[in-house]
């Protein structure tokens, strides 16, 4: 028999890096200088806000993500934190929320202005003051609303609800103690119903946030984790770290059980942390070194070998940490599929990179957008104290399928922190809000017409007249007929849509000929 080689089919295998020009890029950003093992970098599809150097305490800049170019040494900062700043993250489901954590042993929560920092702002609308040391590490829950963990150098993980009326909060809703040394890294599955944590003690920990129960727990002695992901729902972890021989090293661990890894791979010698960035939409794994200028990508699958590396930016410029922005504020025209924020500390720079698909065709590619999380969050704070869990609420990123803001306030969909800023598109409309929105027609216009369009809307089904679903089989019974009509409005759209530009063209060609025959 003849020896064939095994080629692996993928959509992904010629990704590559696009770095901005110098133009696009922020320049005379005078980043942090600190040795936190962190990314000092958080990026929103408005704002970029990255942890500077500044004497008598500690700071960051809020920059507009289109305020490239040089930035004015001066430019306000948020300058309310008696010692460094080390670690910032945007509110997921409010764009002009940040929370701050600093040297202090503080955690705060700042509400930007909608035109940006004008002048320098020092009083948070939260502070959170239950830390006995400084806090290295701050995450906002995947899915419900105004949640907050935050872990500090005083070994323990503290639950915040930033619903709570008090502005200087002392009192946790939970504090999870199962750590005997730092917290290195925190990491949520999907509907944030699990999470995953490193720490200096070389464990792997797997719990539950609401009771703090530890459900795993891992130690290799031949891997020392320093970052963990849950990648998605696949059941798997993926750590990186070093190796007994203090080479740079990944490791996928099984999430069910964490008594050793399914898998080990040395990457290199270098002393760099290894970041970690994981897209669940197109189940690729980003690797970016600190102090290197490469990022390594792979693509995960839920067989073996698992793990399948694609290909390797490279580039002479080191970065100290990196940002990530959401995948709702990336460019869908130009096929870009993840796009990074390095911190070029020798050269006060901000770059941003663009991982992009290469296609020939200029429309809308389906395959490689599937529906994502949305800005809007699945659950309130309370609910998700109460013990329920949601995956997050999905949106097309299919140009024109936003909503305008102006509509989402008439129809009351608004945040409780982000009330007249809110975004959304169709795909994770509920159906109290169509059926909400045709009552309100049926009233401002008093037609007959409006039933029939009521009962087309809901799949030939009257929705007044709808029981609600008692069952699990008839909740998804009704999920699959609104995602179903959902489909079939936007192909009606669509059609439309390219009608529309027949009939443009039509007129075009009259013209041409009525100027000619002239």
């Amino acid at each position: 028999m003849t020896w064939r080689p095994q080629y692996r089919s993928s959509k992904f295998r010629h990704v590559f890096g696009k770095a901005a020009t110098k133009e696009s890029c922020y320049d005379g950003v005078p980043i942090t200088r600190s040795v936190q093992d962190n990314n000092f970098c958080a990026v929103n599809p408005r704002f970029l806000a990255v942890i500077t150097e500044c004497a008598g305490g500690g700071a960051f800049l809020v920059l507009s993500v289109h305020h490239t170019g040089k930035v004015d040494p001066h430019h306000p900062r948020v300058s309310g934190h008696k010692g460094n700043v080390l670690d910032v993250k945007w509110n997921p489901f409010n764009d002009y929320c940040i929370a701050s954590c600093s040297e202090d042993s503080t955690v705060k929560v700042w509400e930007i202005p909608p035109h940006g920092v004008l002048k320098n702002l020092t009083v948070p609308c939260k502070e959170l003051q239950g830390h006995s040391r400084r806090v290295g590490l701050i995450e906002w829950h995947p899915t419900a609303n105004n949640i907050l963990f935050s872990t500090a150098y005083d070994y323990k993980v503290m639950i915040w609800n930033l619903d709570s009326p008090e502005q200087v909060m002392k009192n946790p809703v939970r504090t999870i103690s199962h750590h005997t040394d730092v917290v290195l890294s925190m990491s949520f599955n999907t509907d944030g119903s699990l999470f995953a944590t490193t720490c200096r003690d070389r464990k792997v920990r797997l719990m539950e946030p609401r009771s703090g129960n530890l459900l795993q727990e891992g130690n290799c002695k031949t891997h020392k984790a320093s970052k963990v992901l849950i990648l998605g729902n696949m059941k798997m972890l993926l750590t990186s770290g070093t190796s007994r021989y203090n080479d740079r090293q990944i490791a996928l661990w099984d999430q069910d059980d964490l008594s050793g890894p399914l898998l080990q791979e040395n990457l290199d010698g270098s002393s760099g942390v290894i970041f970690p960035f994981y897209d669940p939409d197109t189940h690729m794994l980003y690797l970016a070194g600190k102090g290197d200028g490469n990022i390594r990508y792979y693509e995960i699958s839920s067989e073996k070998p698992y793990i399948h590396f694609l290909t390797e930016y490279r580039s002479h410029v080191p970065q100290k940490g990196l940002g990530v922005m959401p995948k709702r504020g990336l460019d869908v025209s130009s096929c870009e599929v993840f796009r990074f924020y390095k911190l070029v500390t020798i050269k006060s720079l901000i770059e941003p990179l663009s991982m992009i698909v290469p296609r020939r065709s200029e429309s809308y590619q389906e395959d490689i957008y599937p529906m994502t999380a949305g800005n809007r969050p699945a659950l309130t704070a309370d609910e998700w104290l109460k013990g329920i869990n949601k995956g997050p609420l999905l949106i097309s990123l299919k140009p024109g399928s936003e909503l305008p803001e102006s509509q989402l306030e008439t129809n009351g969909l608004s945040n409780s922190l982000d009330a007249q800023r809110f975004q959304s598109r169709p795909g994770n409309l509920q159906l109290s809000y169509i059926q909400d929105q045709l009552e309100a027609k049926d009233i401002q216009k008093g037609r007959p017409e409006d039933d029939r369009s009521r009962t087309a809307v809901s799949n030939k089904e009257d929705l007044a007249l709808c029981s609600p679903p008692r069952t699990e089989n008839e909740l998804r019974l009704k999920f699959l007929k609104q995602q179903e009509e959902i489909r079939r409005l936007r192909e009606l759209l669509n059609q439309r849509d390219v009608r529309i530009k027949q009939l443009e063209l039509e007129i075009k060609n009259v013209v041409i000929l009525g100027c000619v025959c002239v």
